[in-house]
């Protein structure tokens, strides 16, 4: 019987080559990651990210950050949160070990190191009791599980009750006249960034694909929803550039 196959960008591969295929793309491209997610937004990211973040108002709380990466959710979230002198308990997940230890050097070289756990493990097959945590957040990591659904019910799984689902992911864009310019920009100018900044034009033109075969914001809701969880609902990020995704346990 032949083998199911899944995306990895436009091409098909099978399952389990995809978790692979990914981690080798953010393996070589780890130490320049955060410099090109300032370049290819033009610092709009961080903009997105002070608004998914805001969106926890517990932050004395336990919280999984699933495809962690950088750290850059994980960093945002204890500084909000010493500033309201509060500490919460962050696990960075990511199935990618090189993206683990750039967190863990951000974190020393800024102090920030109380509250925070680092795992390596894989977002459809998280090592970690049920019901453990108040808040599940992932940002800019769900589109390259090769399997989402199973992804959402471990998000299902290891929250408590009315435990918080968070995803900020790229989306659709709202308004058509936009689209020519932002698939223009897409495919034709960010792989160039990649290739100039980190030799690498194949892993921004897969981050590109990736996008663009990415569920539209009602579909993702629904997937969402048929997961178990309540009170699903999305918000739009610039035109819909990104959007963030909520739901509860």
């Amino acid at each position: 019987m032949q083998e199911e196959k899944t995306n990895f960008g436009f091409e098909k591969v099978n399952f389990n080559d995809k978790k692979n295929l990914v981690k080798d793309i953010f393996s070589s491209v780890a130490d320049k990651y955060d410099l090109m997610n300032d370049l290819m937004s033009f610092g709009i990211h961080r903009i997105w990210k002070d608004e998914f973040v805001r969106k926890i108002p517990n932050l004395k709380s336990n919280i999984l950050d699933v495809a962690s990466g950088t750290g850059d959710i994980a960093f945002r979230l204890i500084k909000r949160a010493k500033m309201l002198g509060m500490l919460p308990n962050i696990t960075l997940c990511d199935i990618n070990q090189e993206m683990l230890q750039v967190a863990r050097n951000r974190a020393i070289d800024s102090n920030l190191m109380q509250g925070l756990t680092y795992v390596c493990a894989d977002a459809e097959k998280l090592p970690f009791p049920d019901n453990s945590f108040d808040y599940y957040t992932i940002a800019f990591g769900i589109r390259n599980v090769p399997r989402i659904e199973e992804a959402l019910k471990e998000a299902y799984r290891v929250l408590k009750p009315m435990g918080k689902f968070l995803c900020l992911e790229f989306s659709k864009i709202e308004y058509e006249c936009l689209k020519p310019f932002y698939d223009f920009y897409s495919f034709n100018v960010i792989p160039k960034i990649g290739q100039a900044v980190t030799d690498n034009q194949a892993a921004y033109r897969y981050l590109v694909e990736s996008i663009n075969l990415f569920p539209q914001q009602e579909i993702f809701k629904n997937m969402i929803l048929d997961m178990g969880f309540n009170r699903v609902e999305y918000k739009n990020l610039t035109f819909g550039v990104a959007a963030i995704h909520s739901g509860y346990k």
